[in-house]
């Protein structure tokens, strides 16, 4: 028997009901077996940047699995690249912020969610966590599967195919920040983390 943990991290005002993580974790359930389950760990990120992977790390640390897979979105695909470089584990990143501190500096302030009127702080302070986190190169880009789209309206999809250079890659000629077509790629992503 061998257990696998699987860590999704959503993006910048998102949440664990964001399509894609749902869509991931219904797959994932039919993917678990008893002979070799799979934990499904989504939580609600923090605003902090620290207290969000102090927290991711935690569980991690607890868990007990046998090996590990994170997936992340925007955001959380940045969180990724942390916990593949920490942990040595594989790693699925879609339309990730490569350089989470340059992209989030405009927007220090109070925000909302996308899918709530709960409104949250994010501090400057929060810009310096996201420093702290960043990882500069990868190390091992085998363990990578970068996801991009071309018509992502945030973010630079070149950045992102040049950070992750000599790992899985699949560039979508359209599309949009949040892969609005994500269930048609996510078998590629089944097959990545399946794979040993």
């Amino acid at each position: 028997m061998s257990k696998t943990l699987l860590v999704y991290l959503h993006g910048f005002r998102s949440s664990p009901r964001s399509s894609k993580a749902v869509m991931t974790g219904e797959a994932i359930k039919l993917l678990s077996t008893p002979e070799n389950p799979i934990e499904w760990f989504c939580p609600q990120l923090l605003a902090s940047p620290k207290e969000s992977m102090d927290m991711v790390t935690a569980h991690i640390d607890r868990s007990k699995a046998d090996r590990m897979i994170v997936i992340g979105s925007s955001l959380g695909g940045f969180y990724t690249n942390y916990l593949v470089e920490k942990y040595g584990c594989k790693g699925v990143v879609l339309n990730p912020a490569v350089r989470a501190a340059r992209e989030l500096a405009p927007h220090v302030g109070m925000m909302t969610s996308y899918d709530s009127d709960e409104p949250f702080d994010f501090k400057p302070e929060y810009i310096d966590e996201l420093k702290e986190l960043q990882i500069e190169k990868i190390s091992q880009p085998n363990r990578y599967f970068l996801i991009a789209a071309k018509g992502d309206e945030l973010l630079d999809w070149r950045e992102m195919v040049e950070f992750y250079a000599g790992g899985a890659q699949l560039v979508l000629e359209g599309s949009d920040h949040g892969i609005a077509d994500y269930a048609d790629y996510l078998p590629k992503v089944i097959e990545f983390i399946s794979a040993p």
